[in-house]
């Protein structure tokens, strides 16, 4: 099968600590794949590594077949755990903000999900709930025609109201031609949306494939797989 990102040996330490000790791995095209571990597992750094925000410290990483470059920025939409938008912006200067940087930005998709969330465009990211914060981010993430969705825990830190709601959203706007990576800890909420998963932990794969061949192999679900090897 075809991948999109291909980790090659990757390594990376902070000081002394290996975070990633050799990653080998390839992420299909056209596929929902699930990055799932618990915090200080490497998730976070392995997708700050496709992102180019961090560099290995040994070994490659290629999506589409280059290194992470600003070509490859252009094809990867990324929502990261904590948000990098000012709290003094109201939700139409955002939209502004993305249309005037990304070429690939659907503002009419946009206005569309905060129609249908019910958020109002005048509002300050200051003034909102949580959830509500959370829910402008991934508008903005999903209103990109990328390759390659990246969101790093989407739903970490909401109610399950929120999660509900953020999940359709995902499911509902992403391109089924691109690739979806959703990095989390919080295995049931999106076990029956993917298609793939990957297990870290201590920084290595223990775990990757099909979600249905592997239940079937193991004879249980992807949570209760999860539960077993992290011991939660």
């Amino acid at each position: 099968m075809e991948s999109i990102v291909e980790f090659k040996n990757v390594h990376k330490s902070y000081s002394k600590k290996e975070v990633l000790k050799g990653i080998d791995v390839k992420i299909p095209k056209g596929k929902i794949v699930g990055l799932l571990g618990p915090n200080g597992s490497g998730k976070s750094t392995m997708i700050k590594l496709m992102n180019g925000l961090l560099q290995p410290d040994e070994g490659d990483i290629e999506i589409n077949g280059i290194k992470p470059c600003v070509e490859t920025k252009k094809k990867v939409s990324y929502l990261p755990e904590r948000t990098y938008l000012n709290d003094w912006m109201k939700v139409k200067d955002i939209l502004t903000f993305f249309l005037d940087f990304y070429d690939d930005f659907d503002v009419q998709k946009a206005n569309e999900m905060i129609k249908a969330l019910k958020i109002d465009k005048n509002e300050k990211l200051k003034t909102m709930s949580k959830g509500t914060k959370e829910k402008v981010q991934l508008i903005l993430v999903m209103s990109r025609k990328a390759d390659l969705y990246i969101l790093d825990e989407p739903i970490g830190g909401v109610d399950p109201a929120a999660r509900s709601y953020i999940l359709k959203t995902i499911l509902t706007n992403y391109n089924e031609n691109s690739t979806l990576l959703i990095a989390t800890h919080l295995i049931s909420e999106i076990e029956n949306i993917c298609d793939d998963i990957m297990f870290i932990s201590n920084g290595e794969i223990v775990l990757q494939g099909n979600v249905d061949e592997i239940r079937e192999e193991k004879g249980k679900s992807i949570d209760s797989l999860f539960r077993e090897e992290f011991k939660c």
